[in-house]
């Protein structure tokens, strides 16, 4: 009987041991499984899931139907409003506006009602000492990123998961963490601005002042040589500020369509209709001490009988950065000795070039091609060198070309040319294609340990009409004008009665009630005052029909009050206005400029848009995994990524696992 007592005795601490050790191995693989797992996040900026199931049905598009059939494919919930800096801060932070702070692609201040851009802001430094024309700072200048939350990439390096975050918009300055980033979006030219070209010609346009995007600089053409100046970035050393410049100079051969460009030490020939490589270019701020490098392409349109050159923004040198654009610091020196020079520019496809006409379709195409082009080596160079944790790279092709080229593959758009059409009507199919490669490529570095995900942001629609908000307010009685005369061309700063003025809009999508304590010049009373007046125009705005076409304009209005959740929801818009199909607000609106007319026809080569209801764009969802959560949307995408390293949502993110 002893016998028996002592060997179950030891055979029940055998096995106990036993189990230990097993839960110690299971431990480690789980471990292991965890440090060695892999999500790998496209995101395809503007791609629609009406055309993806189209070009899929079609055949077109190989690697989006091996998920679609592997994992599922699902339209994605958008942003409201479905602007991009809003939606990719949905995705970045798993909260909405409410809690991120990022309502528009432009926000205003409620004392002044001046307009800025909403992602960042750069502040000189505060205190100086100025000696004869020279200032010398005596603290340093702030660049700063006005989104609010914790990246969902800052959750993963805190459990030492790391990351490759490459070009996201609505991250500039990229947030500083252990893992490595590219800023995007947001990222700014080294003037400061989305985007600034030059273009130098002995005939400008009529309307060269009025040009949007860029800067003409008229010239003149001695014995075939011209003399002028690149305008570089503001000189703080210097009083007042003036813009450091440096000397063009070009010799245009008499007789052939050849010119040389002469600027520093560099020369540079170019054939009409030829672009340059990227020239790097060196601005003097301080003699002996400070210099400024930054990136551009010279493109020769024309030598005779005019001189056109076309000069891209100058961007910020990724090779020596004058601003931060990666973390660490000098990973865009690794990215730029690894494939070259590159845009840095968060919005490079120089769109505004073209709706001015300075750019024709194929010259716009051509410069577009290079920046996929940087892109697509880009993310062959980060894929061969992810081994695990995160990747999410960025494509921005698919939404610019839809804004600019939708008019070549719509009959019924005010815009449409046969002509262009027919040169031009399969821009997007072809980029839909480029990114089923991409696609392929990341299918391709998958193991079993790898969740792959592909999204877009938004997706598309015609743009045909335009709807001033502005202007209705007026008409119905909520904006009050000093002089209704002089209302074309007068922003809501130059004429507007505030005494007398409920509402106004600006931005994309944004109306505001003129709110007693919260706008300067406020007179609508907070509460059930408010509260109608918010009612009143929600109603009267779903009413508005089109009389061209009397359809509805509008489909949708969001009360942000009801739709945002968080800290800073009392910081945006107090409606959001959600357009219907063809149908956004005008150019005019977004700055708080009246029109004439309320409505118009759109006829400028900017043909389709996403700044409409959330519910009339969504984006696109696939993965190589089963898509369970059948209504997903930005913000779920992000607990999503946290999930996949078995790590637990924060409490102020909103979403839910899509698996």
């Amino acid at each position: 009987m002893e016998k028996i007592v002592f060997l179950i005795k030891h055979t029940v601490v055998f096995l106990y041991v036993a189990f230990l050790l097993c839960l110690g191995i299971l431990h480690e693989n789980l471990e292991a499984g965890k440090i060695d797992k892999k999500v790998i996040v496209l995101g395809l900026d503007g791609m629609d899931p009406v055309i993806l199931e189209r070009m899929i049905g079609q055949g077109k598009l190989p690697n989006f139907n091996y998920l679609k059939e592997k994992g599922g494919f699902i339209p994605l919930k958008t942003s409201i409003p479905p602007q991009s800096p809003v939606a990719w801060s949905n995705f970045i932070t798993g909260m909405d506006p409410g809690g991120h702070g990022i309502f528009d692609f432009i926000h205003r201040d409620p004392e002044t009602l001046n307009p800025y851009l909403s992602t960042s802001k750069v502040e000189p430094p505060n205190r100086s000492i100025s000696i004869g024309n020279w200032t010398f700072p005596l603290s340093k200048g702030k660049v700063e990123l006005l989104r609010y939350g914790k990246t969902f990439w800052e959750i993963l390096e805190k459990h030492d998961i790391p990351s490759h975050v490459i070009s996201i918009p609505s991250n500039f300055p990229p947030v500083q963490t252990p893992g490595k980033s590219l800023s995007g979006m947001g990222t700014p030219d080294i003037l400061g601005t989305y985007g600034t070209f030059s273009y130098f010609t002995n005939n400008p346009p009529e309307n060269y002042n009025e040009i949007a995007g860029g800067k003409v600089f008229p010239v003149e053409i001695m014995e075939n040589v011209i003399q002028t100046k690149i305008i570089g970035p503001k000189n703080t050393f210097r009083k007042d500020a003036p813009n450091a410049t440096i000397d063009l100079t070009v010799y245009i051969d008499p007789e052939n369509d050849v010119a040389k460009l002469h600027l520093q030490d560099q020369e540079i020939m170019l054939n009409r209709g030829e672009w340059s490589d990227w020239i790097r270019i060196k601005f003097k701020l301080l003699p002996l001490l400070a210099n400024t490098t930054g990136i551009c392409r010279f493109f020769l349109k024309e030598v005779h009988p005019d001189f056109k050159l076309y000069v891209t923004p100058i961007n910020i040198d990724p090779s020596n950065p004058a601003l931060p654009v990666s973390t660490p610091g000098d990973y865009s020196e690794e990215l730029c000795e690894a494939i070259g020079f590159f845009y840095t520019q968060g919005m490079p496809e120089d769109t505004k070039a073209l709706s001015g006409n300075i750019l024709n379709d194929d010259e716009y195409l051509e410069q577009a091609n290079f920046v996929l082009q940087d892109e697509l080596q880009m993310f062959d160079y980060v894929l061969k060198n992810f081994q695990k944790g995160l990747l999410f790279f960025y494509f921005s092709s698919i939404d610019q070309n839809c804004h600019m080229f939708w008019r070549t593959m719509d009959k019924e758009h005010p815009a449409y040319d046969p002509y262009a059409s027919e040169k031009h009507s399969e821009v997007i199919e072809k980029l839909y294609i480029e990114m089923d490669n991409v696609v392929g490529k990341a299918i391709a570095a998958c193991d079993n340990n790898t969740t792959l995900i592909v999204m877009s942001d938004h997706g598309f629609a015609p743009f045909y009409r335009s709807f001033n908000l502005n202007t209705w307010l007026k008409e119905e009685g909520y904006t009050k004008l000093f002089n209704e005369s002089s209302e074309e061309k007068i922003t809501l700063f130059d004429n507007v009665d505030w005494n007398r003025t409920k509402a106004y809009g600006l931005g994309l999508n944004d109306l505001y009630v003129n709110l007693y304590g919260r706008e300067t010049t406020g007179i609508v009373m907070p509460g059930k005052e408010l509260d109608s007046l918010i009612d009143e125009l929600a109603n009267k705005l779903l009413q508005v029909r089109d009389p061209k076409t009397n359809l509805n304009v509008i489909s949708k209005v969001y009360k942000t009050s009801e739709i945002y959740h968080g800290a800073h929801k009392s910081d945006g818009p107090d409606l959001i206005v959600g357009y219907s199909w063809g149908h956004r607000a005008s150019w005019e609106t977004t700055l708080g400029v009246f029109s004439k007319e309320i409505f118009s026809d759109n006829t400028g080569k900017w043909s389709g848009d996403h700044c409409m209801a959330a519910e009339v764009v969504p984006g696109i969802l696939l993965s190589n995994k089963k898509i369970r959560y059948n209504t997903p949307a930005l913000y779920d995408l992000t607990v999503t990524i946290l999930d996949e390293f078995g790590i637990e949502k924060p409490n102020d993110m909103i979403g839910e696992s899509i698996f």
